[in-house]
């Protein structure tokens, strides 16, 4: 009597319910780490929903059809949830979004989300879905909470107190202009809530600037510079026809306003005692009909 083998390979039936637990292993280390692009170590590519050409992932979509060799016009994001289709990087099949090819049964990515149709097989990142987020994120689920006003994921170590920015990374980065949402890079919060990339911050303080692009406020503790403004002014006296003029400053970090005297170097709000501030116009407690009547006088 014939035998017929446990295994079988058919268009219609899912390998992966006929594989024993050796074999499905095998299939799961298959063809790993030789096949992806510079985003994901995966086995597939994806076909995209909205141009029909064939991508290793939708980061490899996105720089090609937003280069500047593409029309303006014809420029797109792939949108990732509508993908329904990925090609086995093995034996080529083209097939439903799912995580084991239906011909040769290999694992397409030891991480794989449903919903965004991720395929990773680098699981050291600790991928996770975050439902409320709607995307995948990096390091752990238990190592991060989502902040329902943020609108984001942010570490456990600023669960208590962060500072809550509406919808903070849903708009681009202050300084790239790279959507934050979205990006593969690592992001860091101000003391402020505003967020930025970290290597766009760390630019900025090549260039000697540490204050929040968004709003002005430091970056940083700069108590020590504001002890040396303080020395620095002490040892620059000003001409004596400046001596008696004074000026109206906003501070940039706590918003007071404060009649100082005027110096070259910088002036001092006298509320929170930082010399991140700028000059404004008039005293701000005058009304506009008030100062107009000075004028004419």
């Amino acid at each position: 009597m014939e035998t017929k083998p446990d295994f079988v390979s058919s268009p219609f039936i899912p390998v992966s319910s006929h594989l024993s637990s050796s074999i499905l292993s095998s299939m799961e280390e298959l063809g790993i780490n030789n096949f992806g692009c510079m985003h994901y170590r995966r086995r597939c590519k994806i076909r995209a929903p909205c141009c029909d050409e064939v991508f290793d992932c939708r980061h490899c979509h996105n720089e090609v059809k937003n280069s500047l060799e593409i029309n303006p016009m014809d420029r797109h994001e792939i949108p990732r949830h509508e993908v329904k289709k990925v090609i086995c990087s093995l034996c080529d099949t083209e097939q439903n979004v799912q995580q084991y090819c239906i011909n040769c049964g290999v694992c397409l990515g030891k991480y794989f989300c449903g919903t965004c149709k991720l395929f990773d097989d680098d699981i050291s990142k600790e991928q996770y879905h975050c439902d409320e987020c709607g995307i995948c994120r990096t390091g752990g689920r238990d190592n991060f909470f989502h902040c329902e006003k943020c609108g984001c994921c942010y570490s456990k170590i600023m669960e208590e107190g962060h500072p809550c920015v509406e919808r903070a990374m849903h708009h681009n980065c202050p300084i790239c202009f790279e959507y934050l949402f979205e990006t593969l890079r690592d992001i860091t919060v101000l003391p402020c809530g505003h967020t930025i990339h970290v290597e766009c911050v760390r630019e900025m303080e090549q260039h000697r600037r540490y204050s929040c692009p968004v709003c002005s406020k430091s970056m940083c503790d700069m108590t020590n510079l504001w002890k040396k403004l303080d020395e620095v002014i002490a040892s620059t006296p000003m001409p004596e026809i400046y001596k008696d003029k004074m000026v109206w400053i906003l501070c940039n970090d706590c918003g007071a306003n404060s009649h100082v005297q005027f110096h070259i170097v910088a002036h001092k709000c006298k509320s929170c005692n930082s010399y991140n501030t700028r000059r404004i116009q008039g005293n701000p407690g005058t009304s506009c009909s008030s100062r107009m009547t000075e004028m004419v006088r």
